[in-house]
C-alpha cells in the first residue's frame, strides 16, 4: 500500500475512534454526522446533547478515551446491508438517516463495526483491528462550528479536528510547523505592519493602506518590467460588462452564482431558471441577443434581461473582444495582452480568508493568441518567466500537467497535439517524471500546467497557471488569415505567474514573516534626525533617496531618537539612518540595519549606491557589510 493510501486508511479509521470516544464521553444521544480525513489528520461533526459542547479543556479527555478504545484491540467488521436495514440500524441518527435516504435504491451500502457497540455508515476501507492503531500519533487540536452539508440554513454542528501521523516525530514536526505558520499569519503581520485592512462595508475586499499599496506597486512594476522584455502589451478593459458578453463566454451559464450583478437580474429570479439547463444563442455585438432555456419548453426572455450588467470575474472575454476588434494576420501572432484590472468574484462568507480568499483582487493576467505551431515555444517562454520570477522571491516550485477531461470540448486531435506539446516542454525542462500528471483534470476548454510554489516552511501554494483554450476563440468567432490565405482560429493561452496579487502578497508576507527584501519593502529607509537642528540634513538625505527611487520616510517630530527608531523598527524598515552632528558635517549616515546590526559613518553616496544596487538586482538579502573599496 502506498503512503498516501495508508495515511487515508489510518486517519479515517482514527476518525471512527474519535466518534466512538465522543459518544462514550457524552452519551448515546450524540448525533454523529461525517468524519473525513483531511490533509494533516481528520475531523468529525457532531451535535451533542442539549447544553453540552466541546472546548479546548476537553481535548485531553477525548485523546485519553481514544487511547483507551484503541488499547481494547477491538476487531473492525465490514458488512453490506440493504437500504431498509441501514435505515433501521441508524433510526436514531438523523444525519445518517438523511444520507441513506438520498442513496439510489440499488446502491451497495456498507457499514463498519468497531467492536460491538459502535457502527458507522462508511465505504471504507479501514483497519482490520484497533491494534493496528496502537502506535498512532494524534492530537485533538481544534473545534469549530459547521453547517450540515455546508448549508447555513441547516443544522449547526460542532466539528472536532485532530492531527494524525504515523510517528510521534512526524506529529511533533507538524505541530512545530503549525506553530510557525501561526506566527507568520499574514492577517496578523499585515495589521502590525499596517499593510491592509478589511471592513464589514466591503466583505472580502481589502483596503490597501499606504505601506501595503507601496509593496503592491513594487510587485506590479516588477511584473511589468518582465513582461515588457518578453513582448507583452498591457491593456485595460471595463470592470462591468453587459450580460451579452457573459452569455457568449459561458460565464452566465456556469459562473453566475459567483458574479456580482449590476443592478440585479432583471426578467427572472433564480427560482425561475435551473442554470444547468440554460442554452445560449448569443453574440455580444448583437442587439437582438436572447437567452433561451429549455425549462417547460422554450422560453425567450425579453430585451430587458439582456440589459443586465455584471462585474467581471475574469479578464478573458475582454481580451478576446480586444483581439476581435479588427482583422488579424498570422504575421501578427503571437499577440500577448496582459491585464491587471480589478476582478470581483462572489464567495460565501465562510470561505473568505484574509488575502487568500477575497471577493476583489487583481491578477498578473495574460491572454496570448497563437497559431497551433507556436504553442510549444510560447509556453516554454512562459515557464522561463516563472523561473525568473520565483527565483527573485527565493521560492522553488513544481509543475503539474492536467489532461483532457471527460467533458472536453473541441477536436480530440487538437487536444492530443496540445498535450503532446506540453509533455515535451515539461520533459525537456524537468526531465521525464519530473512533474505530476493529473489525468482528466484539465479544463473543459484545454489542458493546463499549474505551478505549485513552496514557501520557507515547506507549504505549497498554487500560484502560476498556463491554460490552453480552444473553446473561447470558437465562441467569439476569432480568426486570423493564415499564410495560405485561409481563415483559421487562433488558440488562446491563459497565463498568470503571481496569480491573484492579493493571494500572492499573503503568501510572501508569511514566507518572509514580514522581513521583506529591500526592493519589496513598503518603506526601505527610515530617517531619524537626532535633534531638531539635524532636520535640514535629514531633509537633504530624504530628497536624495527619493530622487534615486528609494522609498523613504523621515520623522521630523520632537520625539526623542529612541522613540523614532522604535517606530521604524516596528514596521521592519530594512535601514534606519540616524543623523547627528558628525553625519551632517561629514556627509555620512549611520545605519541601524534590520536585525540589530549597525554600520557607522557610511558616506552618503556609498549608501545611495548600495540601495540602487539592491533595487536593481532585487536582492533577497540586505547588504549589511561594506568592503574596503566601498568604505
Amino acid at each position: 500500500m502506498e503512503k498516501e493510501q495508508y495515511l487515508a486508511v489510518y486517519r479515517h479509521s482514527l476518525a471512527h475512534i474519535l466518534a466512538k470516544a465522543v459518544i462514550e464521553l457524552y452519551g448515546k444521544d450524540v448525533q454523529y454526522a461525517i468524519g473525513p480525513q483531511i490533509e494533516d489528520g481528520a475531523y468529525y461533526d457532531f451535535v451533542l446533547p442539549e447544553g453540552r459542547s466541546i472546548t479546548e479543556n476537553d481535548f485531553k479527555a477525548i485523546e485519553d478515551k481514544m487511547r483507551e478504545i484503541i488499547k481494547r484491540q477491538e476487531p473492525w467488521t465490514r458488512k453490506e446491508v440493504t437500504k431498509a436495514e441501514a435505515l433501521d440500524l441508524f433510526k436514531d441518527q438523523k444525519f445518517k438517516t438523511e444520507l441513506i435516504q438520498n442513496m439510489p435504491e440499488n446502491e451497495v451500502i456498507t457499514v463498519y463495526y468497531t467492536g460491538d457497540d459502535y457502527v458507522d455508515l462508511c465505504r471504507g476501507p479501514h483497519v482490520d483491528n484497533s491494534r493496528e492503531l496502537m502506535s498512532a500519533a494524534y492530537k485533538v487540536h481544534a473545534t469549530s462550528m459547521a453547517y450540515w452539508r455546508g448549508d447555513e440554513h441547516r443544522d449547526h454542528l460542532q466539528r472536532v479536528y485532530f492531527y494524525a501521523f504515523p510517528s510521534k516525530d512526524e506529529l511533533k514536526q507538524h505541530i512545530r510547523m503549525i506553530k510557525e505558520a501561526r506566527e507568520r499569519d499574514h492577517k496578523k503581520i499585515g495589521a502590525q505592519l499596517e499593510l491592509f485592512m478589511f471592513n464589514e462595508t466591503a466583505p472580502g475586499m481589502p483596503y490597501w493602506l499606504t505601506r501595503g499599496w507601496k509593496m503592491y506597486q513594487a510587485l506590479l512594476t516588477y511584473s511589468r518590467e518582465i513582461q515588457l522584455k518578453h513582448g507583452y502589451r498591457e491593456i485595460s478593459a471595463p470592470l462591468i460588462n453587459n450580460k451579452r458578453l457573459w452569455l457568449v463566454s459561458g460565464h452566465w451559464a456556469h459562473y453566475l452564482h459567483n458574479m456580482f450583478i449590476v443592478p440585479g437580474i432583471d426578467g427572472y429570479t433564480k427560482a425561475d431558471v435551473n442554470l444547468e439547463d440554460i442554452k445560449v444563442h448569443a453574440d455580444p455585438e448583437d442587439e437582438e441577443t436572447r437567452e433561451v432555456t429549455l425549462e417547460n419548453g422554450t422560453v425567450v426572455y425579453n430585451r430587458e434581461s439582456i440589459d443586465t450588467m455584471a462585474a467581471k470575474p475574469m479578464n478573458c472575454p475582454n481580451a478576446l473582444m480586444t483581439y476581435k476588434r479588427k482583422k488579424r494576420s498570422y504575421k501578427e501572432l503571437p499577440i500577448r495582452y496582459s491585464e491587471y484590472d480589478v476582478l470581483h468574484r462572489k464567495e460565501k462568507s465562510g470561505q473568505l480568508n484574509g488575502l487568500f480568499r477575497v471577493q476583489e483582487f487583481r491578477q498578473d493576467d495574460d491572454h496570448t493568441f497563437v497559431m497551433e505551431s507556436q504553442i510549444k515555444d510560447e509556453i516554454a517562454d512562459i515557464i522561463s518567466i516563472a523561473d525568473e520570477v520565483y527565483k527573485t522571491f527565493g521560492v522553488t516550485y513544481r509543475a503539474e500537467l492536467s489532461t483532457r477531461p471527460a467533458d472536453f470540448m473541441g477536436d480530440i486531435d487538437v487536444w492530443n497535439r496540445a498535450e503532446a506539446d506540453l509533455k515535451e516542454i515539461l520533459d525537456e525542462k524537468y526531465g521525464e517524471g519530473g512533474y505530476e500528471i493529473n489525468e482528466g483534470d484539465g479544463a473543459f476548454y484545454g489542458p493546463k500546467i499549474d505551478l505549485q510554489i513552496k514557501d520557507a516552511i515547506g507549504r505549497e501554494w498554487q500560484c502560476g497557471t498556463i491554460q490552453l483554450d480552444f473553446q473561447l476563440p470558437h465562441n467569439f468567432g476569432l480568426t486570423y488569415t493564415a499564410e495560405d490565405g485561409t481563415q483559421q482560429m487562433p488558440v488562446v493561452i491563459h497565463r498568470a505567474i503571481y496569480g491573484s496579487l492579493e493571494r500572492f502578497i499573503g503568501i510572501i508576507i508569511e514566507n518572509f514573516k514580514g522581513d521583506f527584501p529591500f526592493w519589496l519593502s513598503p518603506y526601505q529607509v527610515g530617517i531619524v534626525p537626532i535633534r531638531q537642528e539635524h532636520n535640514e540634513y535629514a531633509k537633504k538625505v530624504a530628497d536624495l533617496c527619493e530622487k534615486n527611487g528609494i522609498r523613504v520616510e523621515a520623522d521630523f517630530s520632537d520625539d526623542n531618537m529612541k522613540t523614532k527608531i522604535k517606530k521604524f523598527k516596528q514596521f521592519k524598515d530594512p535601514y534606519i539612518l540616524v543623523l547627528g552632528d558628525k553625519e551632517a558635517e561629514e556627509q555620512t549616515v549611520s545605519i541601524n540595519i534590520r536585525g540589530n546590526k549597525k554600520l557607522n559613518n557610511v558616506p552618503l553616496d556609498v549608501f545611495l549606491d548600495l540601495c540602487d544596487r539592491m533595487n536593481e538586482e532585487r536582492c533577497l538579502d540586505i547588504i549589511d557589510t561594506l568592503d574596503e573599496e566601498e568604505a
